[in-house]
């Protein structure tokens, strides 16, 4: 961040405190210096211009004051308000404190991007004032003094709170010095700590043509908080590539890494992955907290008749249980539940992922990697011979791997895996469109669950409402329903952010492999037919488990229909 020096030299010469003949002749020679490459500072040195001069015209252009820090006598409650890293990496000087403001000297008005980053890093108004650079430093080193021998305890504080950053490859970009932008580091470390606080499940850094975006997805909804200025958008992205491993080199490519962090002690993975757009690299942060995972079943949202019927498919000593849903929707976490659930001594489990993203004690996890050819289908073949009782999948994505996954349960295991589909029915077409074979499909599984997370309105904020007309047509709600039940909306408060919800809640479809549907897949029956015949059978749809948790006062219906309305 420079002065403007061609604005200054305009008004050195507006103002006739140099000629042209001078000011060409220090262009000439900043251009010849070996140290001196600002023709204002040439001025300077050649005692042309006097600094006091230069700056009480500045302060007067600007409509700043100029202030002798020699007369200042500064309250240790200012000097707190400003760390002595961003004092000496900024050249400003706390002076002055009043409500929220905080009034900084520094020696250059024209570098409005030192504010606006002050602002920024402070989370507060910052006013300026105009005082020479010497005594800028000499006011630094005065009242710092005590803080700079103790710097190496405020370090370790930091590091006891943990909330230190931690490269997980820090080899990735050799040469790097990542100290020579502090505040830089900071930023990066109170957004990352702010998102993991705020419980979002993923950051994005977006750039935007005039302006870096900032936004964190909290209960499955984005919501955008404040970003740095658009200056400093390479900073930040360079940050993040070397915390994560990726080449800051490298911008043509999409790039995927890992940043390892702890938080108040617990320990807080980062998958991130960064790609080009039209105004720089987009980077998306997904933040994996393995203190909030939830690994009880009753607490993932199922009612007793659901939860029992779980419990009755997890505990079967064979054949095929699929989760399916979009991203996002806590298949993930329902199966770690589950494996967490069975897992004895007396079994071994053995789950293939991509990526591992949470650890399980007692159980083997197996990391997909095709750089060397370790797919799913090569991991699940390879983990066959190790006798497990117990295979998690953590996708089937192809005709190989399910094929692999259905011979073993047919072997006598009982193997989990995922699939991307609308509904659990529409789970069987997707099998059979693979190329897997229908007779194949209707003998090796035993249940599909699809599932949603739900947005729980806020307890705090939580009130009766009444539902719109549109609501009611569309859910058909009809008059003698609403008599019959209160609904709940949040209005918006300060520990929701305003939204009115505040966690989610999971919503599940449970469908049976019964032996008349069996023979239904057997004669390649589609998935609407599969459907119907559930539900005229009991097969409660995603949105019956909605209502159900509406009409509990857990969600609203303007959720139901927002998570629910294309699976109807």
């Amino acid at each position: 961040m420079a002065r403007d020096t061609e604005y200054i030299l305009k008004l050195i010469e507006e103002h006739g405190m140099a000629t042209a003949q001078d000011i060409f002749a220090a262009r000439e020679a900043a251009l010849n210096s070996d140290d001196i490459v600002d023709p204002v500072d040439v001025l300077l040195k050649q005692g042309k211009i006097q600094e006091n001069e230069l700056l009480s015209m500045l302060a007067q252009q600007y409509g700043w004051e100029f202030v002798d820090l020699n007369d200042f006598d500064i309250d240790p409650s200012v000097i707190e308000s400003l760390s002595v890293d961003i004092a000496q990496h900024y050249g400003v000087f706390p002076v002055m404190k009043h409500d929220d403001v905080i009034t900084v000297a520094m020696s250059d008005p024209t570098d409005m991007e030192k504010l606006d980053t002050l602002r920024y890093l402070l989370g507060t108004d910052v006013d300026a004032v105009i005082a020479p650079d010497a005594q800028i430093q000499k006011m630094i080193a005065k009242y710092y003094h005590e803080e700079e021998e103790e710097s190496d305890v405020d370090q370790q504080d930091f590091d006891a709170s943990d909330q230190i950053i931690e490269s997980s490859n820090a080899a990735a970009n050799p040469g790097v010095q990542e100290d020579d932008d502090t505040p830089i580091i900071r930023l990066v470390t109170k957004l990352i700590v702010d998102a993991y606080k705020m419980k979002a499940s993923d950051i994005h850094l977006e750039p935007m043509e005039k302006r870096y975006r900032v936004r964190y997805r909290i209960d499955g909804a984005l919501r955008e908080v404040d970003g740095p200025p658009k200056y400093l958008q390479p900073n930040f992205t360079s940050r993040v590539k070397i915390l994560s491993g990726l080449d800051i080199t490298e911008k043509r490519i999409p790039q995927d890494g890992r940043i390892r962090i702890t938080v108040n002690g617990q320990d807080v993975d980062l998958r991130v992955s960064s790609i080009p757009t039209n105004f720089g690299e987009s980077v998306v942060m997904r933040i994996l907290d393995k203190a909030s995972i939830q690994l009880d079943i009753p607490k993932l949202g199922f009612y007793a008749d659901d939860l029992d019927m779980v419990t009755r498919i997890i505990n079967y000593p064979d054949g095929i249980f699929l989760v399916t849903g979009p991203t996002g929707s806590g298949k993930t976490t329902s199966l770690y539940a589950f494996l967490n659930t069975i897992n004895t001594p007396a079994r071994k489990l053995i789950t293939v992922e991509d990526p591992v993203e949470y650890q399980l004690p007692g159980i083997n996890q197996v990391q997909v990697d095709r750089h060397v050819d370790m797919t799913f289908a090569a991991a699940l073949r390879s983990m066959l011979r190790q006798a497990p009782n117990i295979i998690m999948v953590g996708e089937i994505r192809d005709v190989e791997t399910a094929e692999i996954a259905i011979n073993a349960s047919l072997t006598g295991h009982l193997v989990f895996s995922t699939l991307h589909t609308n509904d659990a029915p529409g789970a069987i077409t997707r099998l059979v469109d693979m190329g897997v074979k229908p007779f194949l499909v209707a003998t090796s599984l035993r249940a599909v669950m699809a599932q949603r997370l739900l947005r729980r309105v806020c307890s705090e904020c939580k009130a009766p409402y009444t539902p719109t007309p549109s609501e009611c047509r569309l859910l058909g709600l009809t008059p003698e329903y609403l008599a019959n039940h209160q609904f709940y909306k949040g209005k918006g408060c300060r520990r929701c952010g305003g939204t009115g919800y505040k966690g989610r809640i999971g919503i599940y479809e449970i469908f049976l492999i019964t032996e008349d549907i069996a023979k239904m897949i057997f004669n390649n029956e589609n998935s609407s037919t599969l459907r119907d015949f559930a539900r005229r059978n009991g097969m409660r749809s995603l949105r019956d488990d909605a209502m159900r948790k509406v009409e509990a006062g857990i969600s609203t219906l303007e959720e139901v229909l927002f998570v629910t309305l294309r699976d109807e």
